[in-house]
């Protein structure tokens, strides 16, 4: 009887799996040949409401479809019931940055108290945000803060970047600028840092600064007040 059961279970097991994949490449059959300017699609998953699947292109992007692949919904998924949106919960799972992942060669530290906090930071030297939230990180004590400069907004932004990442002290040079409004001196050295700095947020889809990562790698876009840094802070400590 045992055996018997088993083997059932297993069958059902099978014939749920070979469903799923049926369902699956006739959700990217029918949108590759109805959509053909669809980049390539990554990932088809069933998401928990009935009928509905998540389907991902370019590694992070989401918009939902039908089992047939008859419609396309671009939007967030709220569970009205926990109150969760699982569309935002879903984005940040997919670009979550590993904190051993971040090239920090091309980072500067700044060092508060005993440092044993760490925090990364990508930040564009004209972002009115970047100089808000660095008034706020100012108050946080015993962190270690990994600056990417970030110079998305303008050639300007690239240049004071430059002249930040050629100082002699970049960590000074940089908080001159961003809390005490001195700009810094025109420097020039190899800033082949900044460039890579571009090209990994763009793979990584960092598209706004600031942009914090944490230890744990939990993402965080904008500039957070200083409670909410000390807040992260704290769940990342392992």
């Amino acid at each position: 009887m045992k055996r018997l059961l088993k083997s059932s279970l297993l069958a059902l097991m099978a014939s749920l799996s070979l469903g799923a994949l049926a369902q699956e490449a006739t959700i990217r059959k029918n949108l590759a040949e109805r959509l053909p300017n669809l980049p390539k699609i990554d990932e088809v998953t069933k998401t928990p409401m009935d009928g509905l699947y998540e389907v991902r292109i370019n590694q992070s992007e989401i918009f939902y479809t039908d089992a047939g692949g008859n419609f396309i919904i671009q939007g967030n998924l709220i569970d009205t019931k926990a109150r969760v949106d699982l569309t935002e919960q879903r984005v940040e799972k997919l670009t979550a940055i590993e904190f051993k992942d971040l090239p920090l060669k091309d980072a500067f530290t700044i060092v508060r108290g005993n440092g044993k906090r760490k925090v990364a930071v990508f930040e564009d030297p004209n972002c009115g945000y970047c100089k808000r939230f660095e008034r706020d990180l100012a108050k946080v004590d015993n962190v270690t803060v990994h600056v990417f400069l970030y110079p998305i907004l303008s050639q300007d932004s690239a240049d004071k970047s430059r002249h930040i990442w050629c100082a002699k002290d970049k960590g000074k040079a940089f908080l001159d600028w961003m809390v005490r409004d001195i700009t810094p001196p025109a420097a020039n050295c190899d800033a082949s840092a900044l460039v890579r700095n571009v090209e990994f947020g763009k793979k990584m889809r960092i598209t706004g600064t600031p942009t914090l990562i944490f230890a744990n790698g939990n993402r965080v876009p904008g500039a957070i007040p200083q409670e909410r840094i000390e807040k992260l802070l704290a769940e990342a400590q392992p």
